[in-house]
């Protein structure tokens, strides 16, 4: 059995320039745990794979395609394949977000 402490694990260098840190990495999937801190965003992007989105703590603005959304606890987002999309933290409190890639992307992430 593998356990994850998301505390212990680095948060890796990222376009985007917040905290985002790999908590899972197969063959299969990848799962990041994001986390924006008040004003912080992901830029606009596109992803090869199919992504779905956990929203774990505080709320968020998501974007996906034209369409816009916000988003509390508890919720799931499913974006599709090569749609942008980006997160942004409005509030003045912590917002956190499991992010799940399936398949595992072959090809880079596109900022636009």
């Amino acid at each position: 059995m593998k356990i994850v402490d998301i505390a212990e694990v680095p948060s890796g260098p990222n376009p985007h320039g917040v905290d985002a840190r790999k908590i899972y990495d197969t063959v299969n999937a990848v799962a990041v745990h994001i986390t924006l801190q008040p004003g912080e965003s992901l830029k606009l992007h596109k992803t090869p794979v199919d992504v779905f989105f956990y929203v774990l703590e505080g709320t968020g603005i998501v974007r996906i395609g034209d369409e816009e959304e916000e988003v509390g606890p508890d919720r799931l987002v499913d974006s599709p394949a090569a749609i942008p999309h980006l997160w942004r933290n409005e509030t003045d409190a912590v917002f956190r977000v499991l992010v799940v890639k399936v398949p595992r992307p072959t090809a880079e992430t596109k900022l636009l």
